[in-house]
């Protein structure tokens, strides 16, 4: 068995809620040029540094009638995932599947601090009909509604405008959540009156997946921050996702998705993004070329090195900004500004 087929049999999660991104930086590594020997290496490790198990037995099964009843709890991750087997089957293809089940399940898009997203998408980009039902699995598990709003309307169309409203709430700062989990600090912001109206806030437009793209870019580049890594990633797993639903459904998602970065900004320190001076500078620096890149984040053990170079050449290659190359770059030590 190769090391991604056997990656993807491990539990979705490991310790305490720790997302196992074992299956996709694999994936992520194969498409950077890594070899079958990179792919060993990087599993074994991981497997080593945090004990991957199989996932859990489940206290009862999930059917058409209970799974509502269970969405949020991690015990439950083996009876979702077989569940969502037997619709794949039902269906006949990950696409089908997704169509039926992605708008029941998109209110609870940061499930597992959007790894569970991470994992749909990674499965689309495979044309892997049966990693789509295990992330749609994952998802069901880690669901993790943050609200749908109050019924407001939209203030702005402007992401960043959305972001420094945040910042502007003094509820929103000094969250001391159970754990430094991205999910946790996203759930305790949830749980703030002040929060309620963030989903309202962002008007919807067929731009507005590239301005988030250009906003989160930026802020990764001012501040090189970790949950700004999953921002930019997280726009390309966005773009694989949403041509599986409906337009109605594909706004709603890319609210969440928003939504989701809104409640940690305030854990980013909430940042201010380049200049658009600053980051034609930074994107002006001599920066090593992909090849170098990906080699180096193949070479990596740090999961978020690879998803990040990854997504970025993606990201790229969709978009046309050499900012990401700069990002990538730095990211896996190639370049200090």
């Amino acid at each position: 068995m190769d090391a991604l087929a056997e990656a993807r049999g491990y539990s979705a999660e490991f310790g305490y809620c720790l997302s196992n991104h074992a299956a996709m930086v694999l994936f992520a590594q194969r498409r950077l040029g890594g070899t079958e020997a990179d792919a060993r290496r990087f599993l074994d490790a991981y497997i080593a540094a945090n004990q991957l198990r199989p996932a859990p037995a489940a206290p009862a099964t999930v059917t058409h009638a209970t799974w509502p009843s269970h969405l949020g709890d991690r015990a439950f991750e083996g009876a979702y995932r077989a569940f969502f087997r037997q619709e794949l089957a039902r269906f006949g293809s990950g696409a089908a599947l997704q169509r039926e089940w992605l708008p029941r399940l998109v209110s609870g898009l940061p499930a597992s601090a959007l790894h569970a997203l991470m994992r749909l998408a990674y499965a689309n980009e495979a044309g892997s009909d049966e990693e789509v039902a295990e992330a749609l699995g994952y998802w069901a598990t880690t669901y993790l509604p943050l609200g749908e709003g109050v019924g407001g309307p939209p203030v702005t169309d402007d992401p960043l405008e959305v972001l420094v409203r945040v910042a502007k709430e003094p509820t929103l700062h000094g969250l001391n959540p159970p754990t430094d989990l991205l999910w946790h600090y996203m759930r305790a912001s949830a749980e703030q009156a002040a929060f309620a109206p963030v989903y309202d806030w962002l008007e919807v437009k067929p731009d507005t997946l590239d301005r988030i793209a250009a906003v989160s870019l930026r802020v990764l580049a001012a501040t090189m921050e970790f949950c700004a890594i999953h921002a930019v990633t997280g726009t390309h797993w966005m773009r694989l996702v949403l041509p599986h639903l409906s337009a109605v459904d594909q706004a709603r998602a890319i609210k969440h998705f928003w939504q989701a970065i809104a409640a940690v900004y305030t854990k980013m320190g909430s940042p201010l993004p380049l200049t658009e001076a600053e980051a034609d500078r930074q994107r002006n620096l001599p920066c090593p070329g992909w090849d170098e890149i990906a080699a180096a984040a193949c070479r990596s053990d740090d999961e978020h090195d690879v998803s990040l170079v990854w997504s970025a050449r993606e990201e790229q290659a969709y978009r046309g900004d050499r900012l990401y190359q700069v990002v990538a770059a730095r990211r896996v030590g190639l370049l200090v500004v």
